[in-house]
């Protein structure tokens, strides 16, 4: 079997097993090195005067190149610890609770509108002006389930508005997460696999592929309308009290706040590729002004890098992976063989690839790990049969996208969960899990399929 087959096949069967996704990516890299004949580690045959390299040293080789990723998300873990510090994500749900406590149900339904579209937009707006990623969630969420049983609003409809802000945001606007996925990896990944894609429009290439995404939120919305009814509990009720009872929002640490996003925001305006930067400026403005104090300032720091620890653990093996399979030598004899499979159908290798994709990510539940695994093996693929710049990026974006949404091991699918099912009212596979998979797998794979074909 192919050495890279051997090394992807190993890593998917371990973490559907649920093994850690770190130890899966270790040892399928491993499995493909030893398939491929090579040594363990680094030796110098008899008589041979430079010494043959092995898979610890390739493996190692590639954990550097995923360090700065992983340090920009520990950075970003930091700064969104210290918006959550201030206060004011709390005391802006505590301003909500409080403003609809007391009103009719009629009354409340003329301002669900606005609540769903809140959510939306705190789900976009974590990924770039406010990059606190799926933290929100645990603070907005449980306080609001009392006001949205009130309304009957499907759960599986939050999770895929909150799925969609997750996963659209990163996928097609290079700020913020997006600048990581889009610029630092998916980008990187395929200017060190051979492409020339300097200059190109990231967005434009991504913009279909989105407009498969939007097609889904579409339809959850069509398909979730009918109201549902959900058992008010007692963690509801105290939820929404506590929340209640947060203190009015202070003009000063709120300030404060809205200072520090704008200057991680503005930083990456202004310069490219200066996510750490804006992000390690904007904690910088907590502690000036005196939200973060200096005595406090470690461990909010070092709460933020906990939170974001195994993520970027996972991107910086998932490096370390596709350097091993590099070094395999196994990618081109792969590449000619799938050729051949296909017939040098562009269509169909643009479904086989998506499809590999899919599997990918849904295996190790991040689809920022994905890319560097299949940039390796796809580009020289898409050299082959002729795709342009913006189609390859468009194939390999939406394979790494693809399973993110739909992953049961996704924080875009454990996130909502861990938000609505606070009360026990909702199943992580059934209401999040099988409903993102469908509205959002399905066209994302439909609409990069044509973007494939003619981009």
């Amino acid at each position: 079997m192919n050495a890279v087959i051997t090394g992807v096949l190993v890593m998917l069967v371990l973490s559907v097993f649920r093994i850690n996704v770190v130890l899966s990516l270790i040892i399928g890299a491993f499995a493909g090195g030893l398939a491929a004949g090579l040594p363990v580690a680094d030796y110098t045959p008899d008589g041979a005067t430079e010494a043959t390299k092995g898979i610890m040293t390739y493996f190692q080789t590639g954990l550097e190149k995923g360090a700065s990723t992983a340090l920009s998300y520990a950075v970003l873990g930091a700064f969104a610890t210290a918006i959550m510090h201030s206060g004011l994500p709390q005391q802006l749900t505590g301003v909500i609770v409080r403003k609809m406590q007391n009103d009719s149900v009629s009354s409340l339904r003329k301002i669900k509108w606005i609540l769903l579209a809140g959510l939306l937009a705190m789900g976009i707006m974590s990924q770039n002006v406010i990059p606190i990623h799926i933290a929100f969630i645990p603070m907005v969420v449980p306080p609001l389930l009392l006001v949205f049983n009130k309304l009957a609003i499907d759960r599986r409809l939050l999770t895929c508005i909150m799925t969609f802000g997750l996963v659209t945001t990163y996928m097609f606007l290079p700020y913020g997460f997006g600048e990581i996925f889009l610029k630092k990896i998916m980008l990187g990944n395929i200017q060190q696999a051979g492409m020339d894609v300097s200059g190109v429009n990231v967005m434009a290439a991504m913009a279909i592929p989105a407009l498969g995404m939007v097609s889904g939120l579409a339809l959850a919305f069509w398909h979730y309308r009918k109201p549902r009814v959900y058992e008010n509990r007692n963690i509801d009720v105290a939820n929404q009290n506590a929340a209640a009872l947060q203190p009015e929002i202070s003009s000063y640490r709120s300030g404060v706040a809205v200072l520090a996003i704008l200057m991680c925001f503005a930083t990456q305006l202004f310069y490219g590729n200066a996510l750490l930067l804006g992000a390690m400026l904007g904690f910088v403005v907590f502690m000036i002004m005196g939200v973060v104090r200096r005595k406090d300032a470690d461990n909010v720091f070092n709460s933020g890098i906990r939170m974001m620890a195994m993520v970027g653990m996972i991107m910086i093996a998932a490096q370390g992976f596709a350097e091993v399979m590099k070094a395999t030598g196994a990618i081109q004899p792969l590449v000619d063989g799938s050729l051949k499979l296909l017939g040098g159908s562009k269509a169909m290798a643009a479904f086989a690839m998506l499809l590999v994709g899919l599997l990918v990510t849904m295996g190790i539940g991040s689809s920022f790990s994905t890319l560097p695994i299949v940039a390796a093996i796809y580009v020289p693929m898409c050299v082959q049969l002729g795709f342009s710049p913006l189609a390859t990026i468009a194939i390999i974006g939406t394979a790494g996208a693809l399973g993110d949404a739909g992953s049961p091991a996704s924080d875009s699918t454990l996130g909502p969960t861990m938000g609505l099912n606070v009360d026990g009212q909702h199943d992580h596979m059934r209401d999040s899990v099988i409903p993102t998979f469908l509205h959002y797998n399905v066209p994302l794979f439909i609409f990069g399929w044509i973007a494939a074909m003619v981009l």
